[in-house]
């Protein structure tokens, strides 16, 4: 048995965040309803990356939405909301991620919903929490990595802000929905009463951020500042980036240069030996780094310093990865199966309970495909 296994989510959610909140659920047992707006349906329908569509919705779409159930319904229309209201009392969760003040026009705001279900655990994420300048800004992924400061991390002195390559901020905010609704389920389970979770993805991404920001409001409130090549993290003094190799690549993580440089068999130069300039003098480090790397291969160095206990890693490309045993051995993918019969290859849910690891072959649903059966079920 799944841990969530008859819990009942209703989830108002589109595009990212809230629905991959829905997709954990979903993966530990719960019974998952995305309530859509007819013809359209979730915006994140036609959301897509390369252009890539399956049953004319979005490849993104199916990531986020495998094993879940669709209830078309038209939220102004008085019919259909005292259908959802129905839906609600017998709810455990509901999720939105409507912009402030567009549930209370509809009726379906957190004071409302818990008047009629007490017990119900009511989510909501926005962009930029619920008051202040940016409330009606769009909540978009790179905005909000441009805004938080997360944009001056990555890349080199001289790049400019450099976004994430991927919707890290949708990814994180996701992760603490599914922590803060997870929290409060098992707080009803004491009290018999459910409550109001709340995140925003510029407050998760800041959270993300809690290591460097407290440097930062530690040192003078400096900028980050970044190597000036194969830099990979602004606040971290030497050996710590990447190095090109004869052949490739290497990744060296935290470690005293003068334990690196005994196992490199190199000695560090007088002025860079003192811990301060590791830091300080990163940059000229570095360069020495570079011109003793570049002589061997990746595997050559990593025999030589995995043999030594000293953290470092060859540089993968996808292709690399999904090819080794290291990947293979963790059983990390599953196969999802369309309404058509198509078959969609994707990443599987990450935690395994008690041993298991969970796998679920139902593919995202079309819209509006368990209305019916949804509305006989519970006698709407």
């Amino acid at each position: 048995m799944k841990p969530l296994e008859g819990l009942l989510v209703l989830e108002f959610c589109q595009y990212l965040a809230g629905p991959s909140a829905g997709l954990k659920l979903a993966d530990l047992g719960a019974r998952v309803i995305k309530i859509e707006r007819p013809l359209k349906g979730d915006g994140g329908r036609q959301i897509a990356i390369k252009n890539l569509f399956i049953d004319n919705d979005s490849l993104v779409f199916h990531t986020m939405n495998r094993n879940k159930e669709s209830y078309a319904a038209n939220l102004k229309d008085p019919e259909d909301l005292k259908q959802i209201k129905k839906l609600l009392i017998v709810a455990d969760v509901m999720t939105h991620n409507f912009r402030p003040g567009v549930m209370e026009k509809i009726g379906l705001d957190y004071e409302t919903v818990k008047h009629m279900n007490p017990k119900i655990v009511y989510g909501v994420v926005t962009g930029y929490g619920n008051k202040g300048p940016w409330v009606a800004k769009p909540g978009q992924d790179l905005l909000i990595q441009s805004l938080s400061g997360l944009t001056y991390l990555s890349g080199n002195a001289d790049d400019g802000p450099v976004p994430m390559g991927l919707a890290a901020t949708d990814i994180l905010t996701g992760a603490h929905f599914t922590q803060g609704i997870l929290a409060t389920l098992v707080r009803r389970g004491k009290t018999q009463k459910g409550g109001l979770v709340e995140v925003s993805l510029l407050e998760s991404t800041l959270d993300f951020q809690f290591e460097v920001l407290t440097t930062h409001f530690s040192d003078g409130k400096k900028d980050p500042q970044r190597a000036k090549k194969g830099g990979a993290h602004a606040y971290l003094s030497a050996p710590y980036g990447v190095y090109k190799t004869k052949d490739n690549y290497i990744s060296v993580a935290m470690m005293p240069m003068s334990q690196l440089m005994e196992g490199l068999n190199s000695e560090l130069p007088s002025a860079y030996r003192s811990e301060t300039s590791w830091f300080d003098r990163r940059d000229e480090i570095m360069d020495i780094l570079r011109d003793i790397f570049i002589t061997k291969t990746t595997s050559e160095w990593l025999s030589v310093l995995e043999s030594k206990d000293l953290w470092c890693s060859d540089v993968f490309t996808y292709k690399d990865l999904i090819s080794h045993e290291g990947y293979k051995v963790l059983q990390m993918d599953q196969e999802v199966n369309t309404s058509k019969g198509e078959k969609i290859r994707t990443t599987r849910f990450p935690i395994r309970v008690d041993g298991e690891r969970y796998y679920n072959q139902k593919a995202a649903p079309k819209l509006g495909e368990d209305t019916e059966k949804i509305m006989k079920e519970f006698n709407l």
